[in-house]
């Protein structure tokens, strides 16, 4: 009797699984597109010649915008999605944004239904989601896994860190990035974005909240807007001499190893040699920490910066700039 009673239950959290993955699957899976690609290609001594890429997308307006990847998609030439049903449409690049490895693109819109957009904040580790794509060109791809861990950071191929990733162990394979990583109710959660080559079951993806972010501004300006200080720095530890002596809390700073001419950082008076260890009232503990600060809202607003200069702590008034889309702080004025 106990062991009818517990292959019954079995059955049923394998049917609520099941379900669970199916009705997910089948919820966005009429969104999620394969993504081709053009991309020109220059070699030394060679003549110019196209080569072609591919990656995932899903639709997520009515009026047929698409999100994926910035990887996938940057830099080309000529942009194609085609639907699981085999309709293929031109696609055009809205914008991406290499700093978050996330891209919009506009297609005609199709009798599909946009796949909604869910809540990364409330995630739990342990929690079940479904990651559709094109890995390998083997269209309309469903894997499972759970949520392995959050409040990941991976650094984009700018150099910037792109905060609060996914990591899950659902199965991703190349074609698949840009392609929706959904929870068990089939809301996109997180765009998948990279895997850990050659680790098994170690994959990334750029969390919703951050892409709502992002596709926002792309949709309005074509580009995201950023601040910029005009400095080029390092990361350098601080003395615990000099932290006491200074009362600073930080344990380490950014060195400005340059300051650009007519910039917020020559204008508010910053020097060679200073140390930045603090920006409009958050510490900065390193460069990372700067990138983070001078979002959108921070362009055109006076605030303080604080450094340490010699034996001195000095509060140096200062109006970050728009800036286009920088390298990593350390190769570039930031």
């Amino acid at each position: 009797m106990n062991a009818d009673i517990t292959l019954v239950s079995d059955e049923q959290a394998l049917d609520a699984y099941s379900e669970a993955v199916t009705g997910a699957a089948e919820r966005v899976g009429p969104a999620v597109v394969s993504v081709e690609m053009r991309r020109r290609v220059e070699r030394r001594g060679r003549a110019t010649r196209e080569v072609p890429g591919h990656g995932s997308g899903f639709v997520f307006t009515p009026d047929g915008f698409i999100l994926t990847n910035s990887h996938v998609v940057h830099d080309a030439t000529q942009v194609d999605v085609a639907f699981g049903d085999g309709r293929r449409v031109r696609a055009e690049l809205v914008g991406d944004d290499p700093d978050t490895d996330l891209a919009v693109l506009r297609a005609e819109p199709q009798s599909v239904a946009a796949a909604e957009l869910g809540d990364s904040a409330g995630l739990r580790v342990g929690q079940l989601v479904v990651a559709i794509g094109n890995p390998l060109g083997f269209q309309s791809t469903v894997t499972a896994g759970v949520v392995s861990a959050l409040g990941r950071s991976f650094r984009a191929v700018t150099g910037r860190l792109i905060d609060d990733v996914i990591q899950t162990d659902a199965a991703l394979n190349p074609g698949n990035s840009g392609g929706p990583l959904v929870d068990g109710r089939g809301r996109v959660i997180g765009v998948n974005t990279a895997v850990i080559l050659p680790a098994q079951g170690i994959c990334f993806a750029v969390g919703i909240n951050t892409a709502k972010v992002v596709t926002g501004q792309l949709m309005r300006h074509g580009r995201i807007r950023r601040g910029r200080l005009g400095v080029a720095g390092q990361h350098v530890p601080l003395l615990r001499l000099a932290q006491r002596a200074l009362g600073v809390e930080a344990k380490s700073g950014v060195l400005v190893t340059g300051v650009e001419p007519d910039s917020p950082a020559a204008r508010a008076g910053l020097a060679a040699g200073d140390i930045i260890v603090a920006f409009d009232g958050h510490g900065v503990s390193g460069i990372d920490d700067l990138h983070r600060l001078l979002v959108t809202e921070r362009i055109g607003a006076p605030t303080t910066i604080v450094v340490l200069r010699r034996a001195d702590r000095l509060e140096l008034p200062i109006v970050p700039e728009e800036s286009g889309t920088r390298a990593n702080l350390e190769q570039e004025p930031k």
